[in-house]
């Protein structure tokens, strides 16, 4: 979804767009805490908690990031405390917010490398979540968690244990930002027929319906910075190569 109008405290009248989000609180002080609360909520379950609009991260957010006002990028990355749970496919985000490691403002972010989102309904990362939001000196505001492979494996209902969980965190935890995630590409590139293909719109489908933040993985690893699809693509990302020689890349 597109990002919203800004709210009031902005000080310009363009969307601003953070990455992972479309915030707009971002514009707010750097001392004020985003609150990804709709205040609808005491954590007893209910309906789904809503964000404002929706957020869907994916390439089209990828192939805008050189339009992002460098405001924005200090405002998130002042104001997040991120918590990121991720093995090794996982580690590619880490090493983007690592390029965005410049300019005012510090990122924030606590690692788990350790554990993933596992395979069909594994749930042993939403205790160390809890464990990590319980702590008293927990300042923690955003919390995302990575798949390794476990979508590319996993069924319908293994997918609706993930969303289940996330949705009842949010719930609990409504001061915190909760990001879903699609699996990466698979080795076997295994296109619109797999599973994987599936169990990503899957969760695609959940979060739209829901107005969830989601960073889609899959499908900006599917792009190419000129548009370009590529539907059997794998988790080599051959494309990247290719783009590579031809155009100047950035290295982590």
């Amino acid at each position: 979804a597109a990002c919203g109008a800004l709210g009031d405290g902005c000080e310009a009248d363009a969307d601003c767009c953070a990455g992972l989000a479309c915030i707009e609180w971002t514009c707010a002080p750097t001392d004020d805490v985003p609150d990804g609360s709709d205040g609808g909520d005491d954590g007893d379950g209910g309906a789904p908690v809503e964000h404002p609009g929706g957020v869907v991260a994916d390439h089209t957010a990828a192939a805008d990031f050189d339009s992002i006002p460098a405001t924005a990028l200090d405002a998130a990355k002042s104001g997040f405390r991120i918590f990121y749970g991720h093995t090794s496919h996982g580690s590619q985000i880490v090493t983007g917010m690592n390029m965005l490691d410049t300019g005012p403002g510090t990122l924030s972010m606590e690692e788990d490398e350790g554990v993933d989102l596992g395979h069909n309904g594994y749930l042993g990362w939403v205790d160390i979540t809890r464990e990590v939001l319980g702590r008293p000196s927990d300042e923690t505001n955003m919390v995302m968690w990575s798949w390794c492979g476990g979508c590319s494996d996993n069924t319908e209902e293994g997918i609706d244990a993930y969303l289940d969980a996330m949705d009842q965190l949010e719930h609990d935890h409504p001061d915190v930002l909760f990001v879903y995630m699609t699996g990466h590409l698979d080795e076997e590139g295994t296109g619109p027929e797999g599973n994987l293909y599936v169990r990503n719109n899957q969760i695609r489908d959940y979060c739209t319906a829901n107005d969830k933040i989601l960073y889609d993985f899959a499908d900006i690893e599917s792009y190419d910075p000129d548009g370009n699809y590529y539907p059997y693509e794998t988790d080599w990302c051959n494309w990247c190569e290719d783009w590579c020689a031809s155009h100047s890349c950035p290295t982590g």
